[in-house]
């Protein structure tokens, strides 16, 4: 019954805890060291297999993150220090910049072919995000709702700001909103603490009661703050009561 954009954001959450419960032990310095040799080895045998990609398989861990790893020993070895954390994304972004074909062609794999983490699964994601929030843009404004962006906010001095401010508040399923904020994924138990923790309540706290909307579907149990101030939908609500209305 479920849309496929919320399994798949439902999946990329799952995936995403897995991988930060076994991300230490991939990177100790003997797995490092094995990783690194390993595809060696196997580049030696067969430059044009894709050995990084098959060994992130094999060990069960992101392709992108095992690029990482590998890139992270290569430049150590060649340069005979610790590569900065700014190179290395830049060569992600862009393996061209790796000073060794075999390599480049490697990273250049795993990350077309990871579906969760790494530079091409960043600019989806951003431009999602992007996506929803101009679809949310385009609600507000077609309801004539005075708002002021995330991006006017800032320009203002604000931190952190959610994705619209409501100039007149407006009544939603009997609670006030004085701000909107958008979400393109699905909300599960840790995700929405996190967003919480860093950010609802803060703008709970500069701006008054807000709604937050999920795309992608929730956990029914998490609508639990409702009465503090924090209300969740899967979708922009159609019963919105404005100031003028309820003056009418």
């Amino acid at each position: 019954s479920q849309s496929q954009s919320t399994l798949l954001s439902i999946f990329s959450q799952e995936y995403q805890k897995q991988i930060k419960r076994t991300h230490a032990k991939h990177h100790t310095a003997e797995a490092i060291e094995t990783y690194y040799q390993r595809y060696l080895n196997g580049v030696m045998k067969n430059a044009a297999a894709p050995v990084l990609l098959e060994l992130a398989n094999e060990v069960d861990f992101a392709p992108s993150l095992m690029a990482r790893i590998v890139l992270e020993r290569f430049l150590q070895e060649k340069e005979q220090a610790i590569p900065s954390k700014t190179l290395i994304n830049s060569m992600l972004r862009d393996p061209s910049q790796i000073p060794d074909g075999v390599l480049a062609n490697q990273v250049y794999q795993c990350t077309v072919n990871d579906c969760c983490y790494g530079p091409l699964v960043d600019c989806i994601k951003h431009a999602i995000g992007h996506e929803h929030e101009v679809l949310l843009r385009e609600m507000l404004l077609e309801k004539n709702l005075s708002f002021i962006a995330e991006d006017q906010l800032r320009a203002k001095g604000y931190d952190k700001t959610p994705d619209f401010i409501l100039e007149v508040p407006v009544a939603v399923e009997g609670h006030i909103i004085h701000w909107i904020e958008s979400k393109a994924s699905f909300g599960d138990e840790s995700s929405h603490q996190a967003y919480l923790q860093d950010q609802f309540w803060s703008y709970w706290n500069r701006f008054g009661p807000g709604l937050v909307i999920y795309w992608y579907g929730f956990i029914e149990e998490l609508d639990c703050h409702r009465e503090r101030g924090i209300l969740l939908k899967d979708c922009f609500p159609t019963d919105i009561v404005t100031l003028q209305h309820s003056m009418a």
